[in-house]
């Protein structure tokens, strides 16, 4: 029969997760329940997604604003400097929260005129109007309010950041705006680096500065506070609100589950899949300016064969160039044997032109994370099929 469906994604629905259940059997249920229910059947190479959430909740995998207070207590001695953190209510909010319970002085430096994914805290036009050199000019809260009033709301949550945290927090917090992590040591030392993808940089310039004391977002709870959830690798980073006392950190040991539901699912249907958990897709919004990953990483675990990127021919500059005198049919057809015949390896080659090089993960976790959602869909596992099939595949 011939084949006339390629990619098709299906979000699949769970029983809500809590501390203590069985993250994999869940996930093996639910997908051969809608696999019964919904009469389709896997292939070899279909790939599962797990959100991370699911995976972290099982594990108990959570951290009081107190247990965030005792690990900065033990790593910092006096007034602090934190650098370039997110602008968010579920993610730096609670962080900063718990950081304002050690009960040292903050001083928090924002990036501008966004922050490292793109949330705005500035209207660039004023700032350009206002003479305001981003890559030099430090400025005050004060200086701040006087150039772009006294509420700056963010696009998409309406919210004013940077009274968001002077609320919560109050007269132990001082906020400035600059582009240059060195700023920080005009305050303190002793510094927290807090963003997120130029971590390692960030912190670099600021040792190479002179400070004594950096740590960085993923080296705090990077192990169990007076029995809390912790995380080895990524720390407080990936971090959510759970509570208003409580966040959810990223998960633990994500490869060891990864493929214990690859195992199960070759032993129950017979089918190699692929599986990976996954966090925020890497992708930007083209009105907001935002690009949507904050979790230090888009999938923290994924069997092997999802290792690499793609290595695919561009369809279009084909038909249009070297195809383009063809009759359809004929096209088709040598369209289908230059598939089969094409390289191990596309890179820089004129016949990939246009294509995605980008990790396999991230472009499965975008896809898993655009499907599942971050509301009320219900459907924290994605089942992806045909995504590594071709035109040429029948």
């Amino acid at each position: 029969m011939k084949r006339t469906v390629g990619t098709t994604v299906r979000g699949i629905r769970t029983p809500v997760v809590k501390a203590g259940d069985d993250v994999v059997k869940i996930v093996v249920d639910s997908v051969l329940e809608a696999m019964e229910a919904e009469k389709f059947h896997l292939n070899d190479r279909d790939v599962i997604g797990i959100t991370e959430s699911l995976v972290a909740r099982s594990q108990g995998n959570f951290a009081s604003l107190d247990d965030i207070a005792f690990d900065i207590n033990r790593k910092f001695k006096g007034d602090l400097a934190v650098v370039f953190p997110l602008l968010s209510r579920n993610r730096f909010s609670m962080i900063l929260q718990g950081i304002a319970k050690s009960d040292k002085k903050i001083y928090l430096f924002l990036n501008y005129p966004s922050d490292e994914v793109g949330n705005c805290l500035m209207d660039e036009d004023k700032m350009d109007e206002a003479g305001i050199n981003p890559y030099s000019d430090v400025i005050s809260e004060r200086e701040y309010r006087e150039i772009f009033g006294e509420k700056v709301e963010h696009p998409f949550t309406g919210i004013d950041y940077v009274q968001l945290y002077r609320d919560m927090i109050g007269d132990k917090l001082e906020v400035y705006f600059t582009n240059d992590p060195r700023t920080a040591l005009n305050f303190s030392k002793e510094v927290l680096v807090a963003n997120v993808h130029a971590r390692f940089r960030t912190k670099r310039i600021l040792q190479k500065a002179g400070a004594e004391t950096v740590y960085a977002l993923d080296e705090i709870l990077t192990e169990p506070v007076n029995g809390s959830g912790f995380n080895p690798e990524y720390g407080l980073l990936g971090s959510n609100k759970a509570t208003e006392t409580t966040i959810k950190l990223f998960p633990r040991n994500c490869n060891e589950i990864v493929l214990e539901v690859q195992r199960i699912f070759r032993e129950k249907t017979g089918k190699h899949v692929e599986v990976m958990v996954y966090g925020d897709g890497a992708f930007k919004d083209p009105v907001g300016k935002i690009w949507e990953l904050a979790d230090p990483v888009v999938s923290p675990g994924y069997t092997p064969g999802l290792r690499g990127t793609p290595n695919e021919l561009k369809l279009k500059y084909i038909a249009d160039s070297e195809l383009s005198d063809l009759p359809s049919e004929e096209m088709t057809k040598a369209m289908k044997k230059r598939i089969k015949e094409k390289g191990e390896n596309l890179f820089g080659e004129a016949d990939s032109l246009g294509t995605t090089p980008r990790q396999l993960t991230d472009l499965l976790g975008s896809l898993c994370d655009l499907t599942s959602g971050s509301g009320d869909k219900g459907t924290p596992v994605v089942l992806i099929q045909g995504y590594f099939d071709n035109y040429a595949t029948d």
